[in-house]
């Protein structure tokens, strides 16, 4: 019996990187979860990946192909968990994206795709995972992905900070309303973590010419961690479990820092 036993998830964000590592670590801790991401073929990759892990609980995964910002396609995917698992317990708002350029350079279309994926896609999916749980009337719990970026702003990654502080104002926000239907609401924030998005990012700053050579920004950025390294997925998923049980039922509200000690707040 884990920690999650017979707990219904949605994690979003899931064909890779930290949701991934989050969907996974649920499953090991007894969870039923759906993994979701816009990238339909490659979560339904990871989900058959972890049937083939899993053996006797082969039916304990299943998948689902969702943009976050399209309030449809996320009640279907709520849907398609209640209707698979029978009901939806713990909603995990992970997915997120970045592009970074440097701060004079920001445009409108860069602001719109980061704000729209990681605000508007955050506070979309908090209604509607909290509108099945209203209706269940057994509560349940909503935990959103913020980031080191939510405490203080970096000058290449502007649309991304703002974004991220705006998952700490949605999850106080959300916290206020729902406590009264017994839905607790919180977060967590990485620091840098290795990830397949890091990846990414480390190419955009050498695109925009805020860093020299590949792996730059991260060794930077890595200077500043107390514990002395890059965080990997599981670093962050004792954490994110944790959120998802019965142990923090009494936590709303909050946003658990998980940097390794880069932020001291």
């Amino acid at each position: 019996m884990g920690r999650v036993s017979d707990r219904v998830c949605i994690v979003t964000g899931a064909a890779q990187g930290i949701g991934r590592a989050i969907g996974e670590a649920l499953l090991d801790e007894g969870a039923q979860v759906c993994f979701a991401d816009i990238n339909g073929a490659k979560v339904a990759e990871v989900v058959e990946a972890n049937r083939r892990r899993l053996n006797g609980r082969s039916d304990a995964v299943t998948s689902v192909q969702v943009d976050v910002t399209n309030r449809e396609q996320v009640r279907a995917m709520i849907a398609h968990t209640v209707e698979t698992f029978g009901r939806l317990d713990v909603k995990f708002n992970n997915a997120g994206v970045n592009k970074p350029m440097n701060f004079m350079d920001v445009t409108e279309d860069n602001w719109n795709f980061i704000m729209g994926v990681n605000g508007l896609g955050c506070m979309i999916g908090m209604q509607e995972a909290a509108r099945q749980m209203i209706a269940q009337g057994t509560g349940g719990k909503i935990i959103n992905t913020a980031s080191i970026a939510s405490r203080q702003g970096f000058g290449n990654v502007a649309p991304y900070c703002a974004s991220k502080f705006a998952v700490v104002s949605l999850t106080q926000s959300g916290a206020r309303d729902l406590a009264k239907h017994d839905i607790t609401v919180t977060g967590f924030a990485p620091g840098v973590v290795a990830t397949e998005m890091w990846d990414q990012v480390d190419q955009d700053l050498l695109a925009i010419g805020a860093s020299q050579r590949p792996g730059q920004a991260m060794e930077e950025f890595s200077a500043e961690i107390l514990k002395g390294r890059v965080a990997k997925p599981h670093d962050i998923t004792g954490t994110t479990t944790f959120l998802a049980s019965k142990d923090s039922d009494y936590m709303t509200g909050q946003i658990v820092m998980i940097d390794g000690g880069m932020t001291l707040v």
